[in-house]
């Protein structure tokens, strides 16, 4: 199953008689909350999940973003009504670098059937579809996360996933070779990685490229499918749209999945003792 779903058929699908659980997972590394935007209005049903609270554990040594503990995981998820025998669709705001975390998560937890919406709100809304303010009643449900469902590394393994595979760095490519660092303790890249940007998997109005296009960007970076391949971003996050970005390009999958380094920048650069490289990709 194709990890995208269209604002089309996510249309056909809300009218059926079982429709997707939705989440509304619109965020911003720098703000404002989501929840601003969910309030003022979303696709009818939607429950919003916060991607800083819910989605993520508190900052601190594990990075900025951290996995969350199952348990906590699991409460926020009964809260959002997902069940195993429901699929579930995530959004935000548009490219689906946020909602991806949901789309990862959910897969870690063992959930079989989860999509991120191609788009996200901004399609659904250029499509003429409605919005409301009204907040759904949820019926809490007893959903049951099984962790490590997909794999997640630490700082040891992405490094030597960087030698032995493909470690791919999802950071915008200023921020890969080192020349700023607006967030994180210090500037440049995990030696070895390779650069793959996660906005060069959409369109500028948000939609993402064919199966094809993705996979041929990948191709460049070495990566075919039949070596390892992780990968991380500042803190997480927009690394599982990378991952979500495989999956869709057919280069990753049920079984052949490829990891998380979940700590990523965030977690690498703060331990002065691991390097980091700077510059364009390695030869």
């Amino acid at each position: 199953m194709d990890p995208l779903i269209s604002v089309d058929d996510l249309s056909q699908e809300v009218a059926g008689a079982l429709p997707p659980v939705l989440l509304d997972v619109r965020w911003s590394l720098l703000g404002p909350p989501g929840k601003q935007d969910y309030d003022r209005d979303h696709l009818p049903g939607a429950v919003f999940v916060d991607l800083d609270t819910e989605l993520a554990a508190p900052p601190g040594a594990g990075g900025r973003h951290p996995l969350p503990a199952a348990a906590d995981l699991q409460a926020a998820l009964r809260r959002a009504g997902v069940t195993a025998d429901r699929e579930v669709v995530a959004y935000d705001a548009d490219n689906g670098s946020a909602a991806a975390r949901a789309w990862w998560l959910l897969r870690w937890a063992g959930h079989p059937r989860v999509r991120v919406l191609d788009g996200g709100y901004r399609a659904w809304v250029a499509r003429g579809n409605p919005v409301t303010a009204e907040v759904p009643e949820v019926v809490p449900t007893d959903f049951q996360v099984v962790p490590d469902s997909l794999p997640v590394i630490d700082a040891d393994e992405a490094a030597r996933l960087a030698g032995d595979g493909r470690l791919l760095d999802a950071r915008a490519p200023e921020r890969y070779r080192g020349e700023v660092e607006p967030v994180d303790p210090r500037a440049g890249h995990i030696p070895g990685a390779r650069n793959a940007p996660f906005a060069a998997n959409v369109t500028e109005d948000g939609t993402w490229r064919t199966p094809q296009d993705v996979a041929a960007l990948f191709q460049e970076l070495g990566v075919d499918g039949s070596s390892p391949v992780g990968a991380y971003c500042g803190s997480g996050v927009t690394a599982c749209s990378t991952l979500l970005a495989l999956e869709h390009a057919g280069l990753s999958g049920p079984g052949n999945p490829a990891a998380l380094y979940a700590g990523s920048w965030s977690h690498w650069s703060a331990d002065p003792d691991r390097p980091a490289a700077t510059g364009e990709q390695p030869s």
